[in-house]
């Protein structure tokens, strides 16, 4: 164990964290999503929510303010004004965690797909509320 740091934050996840650079981008996904086939290494994170892993890694990682879309959603299928559940709680987390609070954009689903495959990992959540996947861009720390 270590202090101020969420235990939610396993080990393999926080050397990836770590090892991440500025501009690499991790996702956070919900149980649904093909995590484990899609491309990059995927960590599990089972027992938690796509919302509780969101808040612990922006407890540690900055977004990237240099860009106009550092923290992507898949858009609802037909419907991609819709905000889910889970979108609307990943914004909620934003805006008090961050240290830059950005505004969600989102990204049509084989897109998202297609931006995911190219991320440095995954993380796959237990979370079962529909649409509870997140891409973020890792800032810097000054």
């Amino acid at each position: 164990m270590l202090r101020n740091i969420n235990p939610i934050l396993s080990p393999q996840l926080l050397y990836v964290l770590r090892a991440m650079g500025h501009g690499d981008e991790i996702v956070i996904s919900d149980a649904n999503f093909p995590g484990e086939g899609i491309g990059p290494d995927c960590i599990r994170a089972d027992g938690s929510t796509a919302s509780e892993v969101l808040e612990a890694i922006l407890s540690v990682m900055p977004l990237d303010s240099f860009v106009p879309d550092p923290a992507l959603t898949m858009q609802v299928v037909g419907d991609p004004d819709a905000v889910p559940e889970a979108v609307a709680d990943f914004q909620r987390i934003i805006n008090e965690t961050a240290d830059k609070p950005t505004e969600i954009r989102t990204l049509e689903r084989f897109a998202f797909y297609e931006r995911a495959a190219g991320t440095f990992a995954i993380v796959q959540t237990g979370e079962r509320r529909f649409y509870g996947n997140i891409i973020l861009k890792k800032g810097v720390i000054g």
